[in-house]
């Protein structure tokens, strides 16, 4: 495989992994948007999404599409119920103490998913596993044809809910002046809810792609650490910046893991997310809005 080849597949793959990334960050982004909460535990949600995908196929004999829908609705569904039982209860605390919850709720799921599931890791077989086209020397596999595909899909379609329908409009008047959105008549606290369950399907379609590519474990929550580092790469509030910052760190990770020594490619994240910090905080994509509330 000459230099170019080898240099086009490390960044088609970094694309894919980058797109889950990216859409865990769309996780963070939505919930910010809407209430200024940060939710630590997004990437623990995107797990349960994995393990109730696996539950369908395996226990209940789903085929995959199915088992899919299933998770995506079923992790929205949770999402939503989080909100109104749990967060609700804080929002207006110092936003300390909404950190310490989203952090704590993440360590609740990880251990109520391994009571459940076990702690090894498990899997299920889909259309894109094992499976690959060849052009010439150059290999692609379609798990990364469906995650990248998949993205696009889920991003055309949140487009177009949140731009054409009357339901994704009164969300966005609701994330950006809660006031006039209820003088208007719109019921912002079941808007907020929403806004969750749409974050947490969203993490749960990131889950399912990414089967395919890797085993679903308790510890794939993990993963939330590089979408945030995404988020804020993108310009933490911006929906496109999230995508973009997620296929960044993914092109970026493997290139480090290629063409750097061992070690560089578990930290690539962490230095991004220290580099942006510090040399260009307001992200790539920064908005400034003034919200009253």
């Amino acid at each position: 495989m000459t230099d170019v080849l080898r240099l086009f597949q490390l960044i088609v793959n970094g694309a894919a992994g980058g797109c889950i990334y990216g859409l865990i960050a769309l996780g963070f982004v939505l919930i910010y948007k809407a209430t200024e909460v940060i939710n630590f535990a997004q990437g623990d949600i995107m797990m349960l999404g994995g393990f109730a995908a696996y539950s369908l196929v395996t226990w209940f004999g789903f085929d995959y599409w199915a088992a899919a829908l299933g998770a995506i609705v079923i992790t929205a569904a949770f999402g939503y119920l989080l909100d109104v039982i749990v967060i609700r209860r804080v929002i207006g605390q110092p936003q300390f103490a909404v950190v310490m919850l989203t952090l704590g709720l993440g360590f609740i799921f990880r251990a109520g998913a391994g009571i459940t599931w076990g702690y090894d890791s498990v899997g299920y077989v889909t259309p894109f596993t094992n499976h690959t086209v060849r052009i010439g020397d150059f290999v692609l596999g379609y798990d990364s044809l469906s995650i990248i595909g998949g993205t696009v899909l889920l991003c055309a379609v949140l487009y177009l809910f949140f731009s054409h329908t009357r339901l994704g409009v009164a969300m966005q008047a609701a994330s950006q002046n809660q006031l006039a959105a209820y003088y208007m008549g719109i019921p912002v606290r079941r808007i907020f809810s929403l806004i969750w369950a749409i974050s947490a399907g969203v993490s749960a379609a990131a889950a399912v792609l990414l089967t395919p590519v890797a085993m679903v474990d308790v510890n794939m929550g993990t993963l939330g650490i590089k979408a945030f580092a995404a988020a804020v790469l993108g310009g933490f509030g911006s929906i496109p910046g999230a995508l973009v910052g997620g296929i960044v760190i993914g092109i970026a990770e493997q290139l480090a893991g290629f063409y750097l020594p061992a070690g560089f490619q578990q930290v690539t994240s962490d230095v991004v997310l220290l580099g942006t910090l510090i040399l260009m905080p307001q992200g790539l994509f920064s908005q400034r809005v003034v919200k009253r509330v």
